[in-house]
């Protein structure tokens, strides 16, 4: 399932910093592998304790964790929205993601020069947002001229449907609001998806620090939560220049040290693909046994006929039930076949929610 998370924020805020930082998260997940696509996409492991948990119950050939991609994007400036800098790429690049990270420069470091000459997060902020929203309000308008068309000549329904959506876009965007913040019933909302807005992507605000911060944050990070409380969107605060130092470091318990000295539990580096995962409305279902443990990607809400065919689309269309144990069960009985005389193994049906840390084994015919 290959969805893409786009690191993007003004100049030297850190972004790259960041994404090194990321692709060095192998080292924090059992050795688990990362690898580049690009010189500015790389495939990310998802830390998941219970896949470890599983390993260790399982001893297996192999154990494969779920991914997302992510992609460091280029720096923007004012006037991307009219093709400024490199403003025409950044936005495609944009629009091929799934979900934003938008990294703030949350620190004072007079070594490291701002682009507008001062540390304003929310300024940074909004600089990136008015851009991807004039985007968003150029696309709306040439909708809307393409649905009154349609809606006028052939008395269509299905255009004067989008045309209502549309100026709810429209007015919002004309205020300064993101495409995010518009009201949607459930229908409107998939049909809306058509028009590919950038500012209806989801969003984490990653709060940039300095080390000192990295536990409890700073005025900047205060400022932030304050500017995003009424937007649909999450926040998170990280030291990237520490998450470098921490990158470095070769062993486990050297990297452990180094984070109670700072007061952390774990590197946030971690918490970040977490977070991303999230955001990007995903679960996590498992396959475990002999020959492989894995961690399978399943969007919220997906079925098991479907989830299946994210192993083989063969799963799928030949789906007879699904074997599900408790991720719980299978950890505290320690087997499958002991989960089996325990009575702890469900057999479901094409209807059956996958839900979050399933255990399954499918049953098709093809």
């Amino acid at each position: 399932m290959a969805l893409k998370c786009g690191i993007v924020g003004l100049p030297n805020v850190g972004k790259s910093t960041l994404f090194n930082c990321l692709s060095s998260a192998k080292a924090q997940s059992a050795n688990f592998p990362f690898c580049t696509i690009e010189p500015n996409v790389g495939v990310i492991t998802v830390p998941d304790e219970r896949l470890i948990k599983l390993a260790e119950i399982d001893n297996p050939k192999r154990v494969i964790p779920t991914t997302i991609e992510i992609v460091d994007i280029a720096g923007l400036v004012k006037g991307a929205s009219k093709g400024e800098g490199l403003g025409n790429q950044f936005l495609a690049n944009i629009r091929e993601t799934d979900a934003i990270i938008h990294v703030l420069r949350c620190f004072e470091n007079e070594n490291i020069t701002h682009v507008d000459g001062s540390v304003n997060p929310v300024r940074d902020k909004e600089v990136i947002d008015i851009e991807l929203q004039l985007k968003d309000l150029e696309t709306i308008e040439n909708r809307i001229d393409k649905f009154e068309k349609q809606a006028r000549v052939g008395n269509d329904q299905k255009a004067k449907k989008m045309l209502e959506i549309a100026l709810k876009y429209k007015t919002a965007l004309e205020q300064g609001l993101s495409a995010r913040t518009v009201k949607l019933g459930e229908e409107d909302a998939k049909a809306a998806k058509d028009f590919f807005l950038l500012t209806n992507k989801p969003v984490l605000y990653v709060c940039n620090v300095d080390e000192a911060s990295a536990k409890n944050g700073n005025k900047f990070v205060d400022a932030v939560k304050e500017a995003v409380k009424e937007e649909q969107a999450e926040l998170l605060v990280i030291a990237a220049a520490t998450e470098a130092d921490i990158a470095e470091l070769e062993t486990y318990e050297e990297k452990q040290l180094f984070l109670e000295e700072l007061g952390l539990e774990e590197p946030g580096v971690n918490k970040l693909i977490r977070a991303a995962y999230h955001l990007l409305n995903l679960k996590t279902y498992f396959t475990t046994g002999a020959d492989e443990s894995r961690a399978w990607t399943f969007v919220q809400g997906t079925k098991a006929p479907q989830a299946a065919g994210i192993i083989h689309s063969d799963f799928e269309r030949g789906f007879i039930r699904a074997e599900v144990i408790k991720y719980n069960d299978y950890v505290s009985l320690g087997s499958e076949s002991a989960c089996r005389n325990a009575g702890k193994i469900a057999i479901e049906g094409k209807d059956y929610v996958v839900q979050d840390g399933d255990i399954m084994h499918f049953r098709f015919n093809v």
